[in-house]
């Protein structure tokens, strides 16, 4: 009951911090939407952000998010393929619907908690493959890795293409740091302080530690994590398994590009507009709130004003696509895998040596 009630407070926790940004950039941009309204002479009463968000969901152009889905579809299609090459580098021979339908319940799970999908992934696939879940979660460590690296070399492309917007951005929302400031500060010298004593202590008492069955599962389960990690040194088909990196983010980079016809006041916008808003948006991500929530929004809003478009317009093109992907892509086949995969896997016994 404890352990249960603690992933429902954690849940409700990460659930709070998105729509608390979320309704922060909500205010802000209902204020700025009527003040305009104001100005052209419209009522209050008939000026509402939350109205003109839901008629522009109801009048953008469906074919395109449906293209945009099935881009969502072959990316993970590809992430399946990519990460079996890692499995499969270990000596393990698995099925590809049972890597499928755990990737898309991992990202399933992290709309209700976030950066648990990878733990759910990995748990699920190695009770249905018989993999030690050690090693899977060193591969799904390893596809993030990956992933990372991808994003940097995304940045880069971005950053070179879109410098000047880029850096505009940057010096209107740079926060200056004190390096001074923190160097001095008592929290600073505390967590130093803590950290030293804390190495002291494992030294001293380091033989003991070694010693114990504690410790002895620890550095097994640390050995295949670390084997899960390496696989990708091992993969049989390099040039594939590259090829399939580049077909993920080139669905993702898609996925945001695609979106633009779909919204007319964004149908203009170029491919690099595209680029440097999937980048804005990958960042909005990485913040911990459920599917993105709130940081997601602020930061494609953010970039695109950045070309010219409305603030309230942006607003409604991310939600847009946050509906699209986050919430239709993510729970349709979140949903179908957890229906799925019990019956799949009824009968099913894989062969291990």
């Amino acid at each position: 009951m404890n352990k249960t009630l603690s992933t429902v407070l954690r849940i409700l926790l990460f659930l709070a911090i998105g729509l608390s940004i979320l309704w922060l950039l909500y205010s802000k941009l209902n204020k700025d939407y009527q003040a305009e309204c104001a100005l052209k002479g419209i009522p209050a009463g008939e000026c509402s952000l939350i109205k003109k968000v839901f008629d522009d969901i109801g009048t953008a152009n469906y074919f395109w998010l449906a293209v945009i889905v099935l881009c969502f579809l072959i990316s993970n299609l590809s992430r399946t393929i990519r990460w079996r090459y890692l499995i499969d580098s270990m000596g393990y021979t698995t099925r590809f619907i049972n890597g499928f339908h755990c990737i898309m319940l991992g990202y399933f799970a992290n709309l209700g908690f976030p950066r648990i999908g990878e733990i759910v992934r990995a748990g699920t696939f190695a009770k249905y493959e018989r993999v030690p879940v050690e090693k899977v979660m060193g591969t799904v460590t390893a596809d993030r890795i990956i992933d990372l690296l991808s994003f940097f070399l995304v940045f880069l492309l971005a950053l070179a293409l879109e410098f000047d917007t880029l850096w505009a951005y940057l010096n209107q929302n740079m926060v200056q740091i004190d390096a001074s400031e923190i160097a001095s500060s008592g929290w600073t010298w505390g967590v130093l302080v803590m950290v030293l004593l804390v190495a002291v202590v494992l030294y001293r008492f380091r033989h003991k530690l070694m010693a114990h069955s504690f410790f002895v599962k620890l550095v097994g389960l640390a050995r295949g994590f670390l084997e899960g990690i390496q696989s990708v040194r091992y993969v049989s088909k390099p040039f594939s398994f590259v090829f399939h990196s580049v077909m993920i983010w080139s669905m993702y980079y898609l996925m945001t590009y695609l979106c633009f016809d779909s919204f007319e006041p964004t149908s203009s916008l170029g491919p690099r507009a595209g680029l440097l808003v999937f980048v804005f948006g990958s960042l909005g991500m990485v913040i911990p709130t459920p599917g993105g929530m709130g940081s997601y929004h602020a930061l494609v809003v953010a970039a695109l004003v950045l070309y010219g478009i409305h603030a309230d317009d942006a607003f409604s093109f991310a939600m847009i696509i946050f509906f699209t992907v986050n919430i239709f892509g993510n729970i349709l086949f979140g949903l179908i895998a957890l229906l799925l995969l019990p019956g799949l896997n009824a009968n099913y016994q894989p062969v291990r040596e």
